[in-house]
């Protein structure tokens, strides 16, 4: 578990944010397949959204994407994992850690930003800002027909490009099943299945990455860069996930499956602009 601010599940975090209040950049704590326990000193206001990891509230189901109050001395627990991978904690005023290059957020693999670099640990204490405005209201929820729903096989469009590997590449990664295999953490997925070959003998130029990459080093293996990729790479990449379908890709655990179908820019635009016509319509933004 980490402090996070980057937009890995694009409107999640934010939307975990919106609902007490917070501007869309106020620290959260990203939950990953196992949950913490948090022992609340003061009473505060919160909003869990995301994976759905079975939250309680002193041993009380607390639900999902709703606005709820919690006690001083009360203790927020989690269980058996429904659906999902990673779940989003946001507190009324946003949980507080040193400012660092305009973020608060943890970078695992560099050590820097968050607390210490590095994520919780027993007995860590962290505290939680001042809210700002009209406080929130109590049992505020995202509708259900709102909230994104999580498959453990997904469909995932990309935009071909920018490097090209073969005239056989992109059928070969749109018509095969990849799985999600152990060597994966917030920096990428490393993907089981057809393989794509290429001649990887010609020099290649390092160039600028981005979060959806799909990269194919010299074995075949797709890698597709998650949220803490990094800036440059020199693998081609033979195809990006668009913007709208990474909250889906980021909810993915080691042996989950997924494909991939070619989109177009028009298309991706038009996801993304409905994507937050959707949640700026259920909760509007604070800022």
């Amino acid at each position: 578990m980490a402090i996070d601010t980057t937009a890995s599940q694009r409107a999640v975090p934010w939307s975990a944010n919106r609902l007490v209040h917070n501007h869309d950049r106020a620290a959260a704590l990203e939950i990953t397949l196992i949950g913490p326990e948090l022992l609340f000193e003061e009473a505060t206001v919160l909003a869990i959204t995301g994976a759905d990891l079975s939250p309680t509230i002193d041993g009380h189901a607390a639900d999902m994407w709703t606005t709820l109050a919690i006690h001083a001395g009360s203790r927020l627990t989690f269980g058996r994992r429904r659906t999902g991978a990673r779940s989003y904690l946001a507190a009324a005023g946003g949980f507080q850690a040193p400012l660092l290059w305009g973020s608060v957020s943890t970078h695992l693999s560099s050590g820097l930003g968050g607390l210490h670099g590095r994520a919780l640990l027993a007995e860590d204490r962290l505290h939680v800002g001042l809210g700002h405005g009209e406080g929130p209201s109590i049992g505020a929820t995202l509708a259900v027909p709102q909230r994104p729903t999580y498959v453990d096989r997904p469909t995932l469009r990309v935009i071909a490009g920018p490097q090209h590997v073969g005239t056989k590449a992109l059928s070969v990664l749109t018509t095969g099943t990849y799985q999600v295999s152990s060597q994966s953490n917030r920096m990428g997925y490393r993907l089981e299945g057809s393989l794509i070959l290429y001649d990887s003998t010609q020099s290649s130029i390092s160039d600028g990455t981005a979060m959806g990459a799909l990269q194919i080093p010299p074995d075949g293996c797709p890698i597709l860069l998650m949220a803490d990729c990094p800036t440059t790479g020199g693998y081609p990449k033979l195809a990006t996930v668009i913007s709208a379908d990474l909250s889906q890709a980021a909810q993915l655990q080691p042996g989950d499956t997924m494909t991939f179908r070619t989109t177009t820019l028009a298309e991706a635009e038009a996801a993304l602009a409905n994507q937050w016509r959707h949640i700026d319509t259920a909760l509007p933004c604070r800022d």
